[in-house]
């Protein structure tokens, strides 16, 4: 038997899923090991194969965080920016949107640009918008900056010269001079040819800021994982949904942004409901996104190592990167979240983690600070007796917020219990509400490690009635890992391209050529579409492609009335072209659902403990089963516990167990 193995790495635990020729699971879950992020990949890996042969493992898919938190925690490599003569002051100057906690911050002090202002150059050339050459490149001038860049010991360089997407020559030829003193060269027009010179600098000097961290992680993963002996491919989560080779990765480190939030989003989408709500709470952070019709949102343009809520994704706050991503509101709330007093007494819960080390106060690996975790602990919603907790801990850790409020370990529990909730739900009302979405008609899909236990009470304040919890819950995103297919994307910004359908053709074998695929194959799909906006403005909209014009203006004023709000209609021009290149990773991994665990020989027969629900009055005796031991139809307050997470029914709630082992909730008296 083959096997294929998902690895999503989190902020507190890393998620293994092998999955057989069959369809069969074996999961592993552990602590992250953030100094040395592999050896905790490696643990999980051997726990999963448990005494299957390595050797018969033919692919490993990684969903990341590398990229991501070399941005935040700005330990990428020093890079050099080469720019048109003129324009070096471009990312010096930036662009930032004040957020409200520094918007009358008299001693404000803008974040530092992502190239520092002295390495930053200028090379003498020019080509216009169209595409023609103003000014020969200056060969010697680019020497000079070669010379410099080595001089100084940089030995990442990123290239973006004024209007390459229209014509890349000048920059391939900077490129080619670079390459002979810098080691890694990076280009706008190999990265994302896309109009806006200042996104497009800076998606590309991340890219070259990044890529040479990931090709040395993703090298040492490969070598480390065939000292278990596998040696198969890897493959890697793209921002977007897709999966490409660790060798394209490393090319395109930038597009890996954000490798993993992406794969639990499709574990959403595969949930069995065309319109969901993903809601996705591990150990760090919380995660929202919208999918409807099976298809996520995706975003063209998102913004990373910002301030603010949501990921720090607000527009002007961090640095911008123009790459499609699936399109999610991030809170930092997650069971590792530290609950604390601010200087007016008030509550608050995160951002801050007690992550995988110390973790939380009642893992007893050194944590004292009280955490989410510890207040589910005390309320009775998780079980010292499944796993390693310490409620005596956990009690201590309520107590030190307690005291201070005037009210009791429980009370104090449930606040936090309550304000968490409360964070998670304001993701979920960024990707609905404040986008002119309606909630109520969407399931919610809850999955984390932590996610099942909330879900019930975030969907209460929107009016959701259904929740959804797939098998493997608690491993959720690395399940996604094994949906994803290879693909890739590209895009070319062309002011009203004469012959769109050349432009396409050219994407798509560049892209094909990417992915080592031929056109020809039927199982090959190509998605095209193109970026839209009324003639004389400046924004645009992305819609699925047609080479009827009637049909593109028809399009693009449903999509800017869904946007907007306002129907409008008017002159139209095309912007930019986009197609998406996919293909299955695997024959069996697209036709063979992933079957449920056998139950156990010897099922732990239902049990209960005592849990606090307010509604109630607090503490009741509440039922405890697993879902080997769920009855058709479990009416709340229940609990029901999995190896990797557990599910909490509120009263007014039922609980169903489906044929694929999802457990559904719904409220009142509905069915699911």
């Amino acid at each position: 038997m083959d096997y294929v193995i998902g690895v999503d790495v989190g902020g507190t635990f890393t998620d293994v899923v092998l999955r057989g020729t069959s369809g069969a699971i074996s999961v592993a879950k552990c602590l992250s090991t953030p100094h040395d992020p592999i050896a905790g990949i490696l643990t999980g890996v051997t726990q999963a194969l448990a005494d299957r042969d390595p050797a018969q493992v033919r692919r490993v898919v990684h969903a990341t965080t590398l990229a991501t938190n070399a941005v935040l925690e700005r330990k990428g490599v020093r890079v050099a920016y080469v720019t048109t003569r003129g324009f070096r002051a471009a990312i010096p100057l930036g662009r930032y949107a004040r957020v409200e906690e520094d918007r009358y911050d008299l001693r404000f002090s803008p974040p530092p640009p992502p190239v520092a202002a002295e390495d930053c150059f200028e090379v003498v050339e020019r080509v216009s918008a169209r595409g023609e050459v103003l000014t020969p490149l200056d060969a010697d001038s680019v020497r000079r900056v070669a010379a410099e860049i080595a001089r100084r010991g940089i030995g990442s360089a990123a290239v973006c010269l004024l209007h390459s997407y229209a014509n890349p020559a000048h920059e391939r030829q900077v490129a080619a001079i670079l390459r002979e003193s810098v080691p890694n060269v990076v280009t706008s027009s190999e990265v994302w040819p896309e109009i806006r010179e200042y996104e497009r600098a800076t998606t590309t000097i991340m890219s070259a800021y990044i890529g040479p961290l990931m090709a040395s992680y993703l090298s040492q993963l490969r070598t480390r994982l065939a000292g278990l002996g596998i040696h198969a491919p890897i493959h890697v989560m793209e921002s977007s949904g897709g999966v490409i080779s660790a060798e394209l990765a490393a090319r395109r480190a930038v597009a890996t942004i954000e490798s993993g939030p992406a794969a639990g989003v499709l574990a959403a989408a595969g949930a069995g409901f065309a319109d969901v709500i993903s809601f996705d709470m591990g150990g760090t952070t919380a995660k929202a996104c919208v999918v409807r019709g099976g298809r996520p949102e995706i975003t063209h343009e998102f913004h990373v190592g910002g301030k603010g809520s949501f990921g720090g994704r607000r527009a002007g706050t961090g640095v911008p990167i123009k790459t499609p991503a699936i399109d999610l509101a991030e809170v930092g709330a997650g069971g590792g979240s530290v609950a604390w007093l601010d200087a007016a007494g008030a509550l608050r819960v995160g951002p801050h983690s007690a992550g995988s080390s110390p973790g939380p106060a009642c893992y007893g690996l050194g944590g004292s600070e009280p955490t989410v975790t510890d207040a589910n602990l005390v309320l009775g919603y998780l079980s010292s007796a499944s796993i390693p907790l310490s409620p005596a801990l956990a009690d201590k850790a309520l107590d030190r917020l307690a005291g201070p409020l005037g009210v009791s370990r429980e009370e104090a529990a449930y606040a936090v219990h309550e304000i968490v909730s409360a964070s998670m739900a304001s993701a979920v009302h960024v990707v609905t509400v404040q986008r002119g979405i309606d909630p109520r008609g969407f399931a919610l899909v809850a999955f984390g490690g932590a996610g099942p236990m909330h879900a019930a009470r975030v969907a209460e304040r929107f009016g959701i009635s259904t929740v959804v919890v797939p098998a493997y819950c608690g491993v959720a995103s690395a399940a996604g890992l094994l949906a994803g297919d290879l693909s890739t994307d590209r895009v070319l910004s062309r002011l009203d391209a004469p012959d769109p359908e050349a432009v396409f053709t050219s994407l798509a074998e560049e892209a094909a050529a990417d992915l080592g695929v031929s056109l020809s194959d039927p199982a090959v799909r190509l998605l095209r579409s193109v970026d839209v906006r009324f003639k004389g403005q400046s924004h645009d909209l992305t819609v699925d492609w047609s080479p009827s014009r009637e049909v593109l203006a028809s399009r693009f004023c449903d999509r800017y009335r869904q946007v907007y709000g306002i129907a409008q209609e008017g002159e139209i021009e095309l912007v930019s072209y986009r197609i998406r290149l996919t293909t299955p990773a695997d024959a069996h991994a697209r036709s063979t659902a992933p079957t449920p665990a056998p139950p156990p020989a010897e099922p732990h027969p239902p049990g209960a403990r005592r849990a606090y629900f307010p509604e109630l009055g607090g503490y009741v005796e509440t039922p405890v089963h697993t879902r080997d031991t769920m009855e058709r139809t479990l009416h709340g307050p229940a609990i029901v516990e999995d190896t990797e997470s557990t599910i909490v029914v509120p009263p007014a709630w039922t609980a169903a167990l489906t044929e694929s082992h999802a457990v559904h909730l719904t409220r009142g008296s509905e069915s699911p």
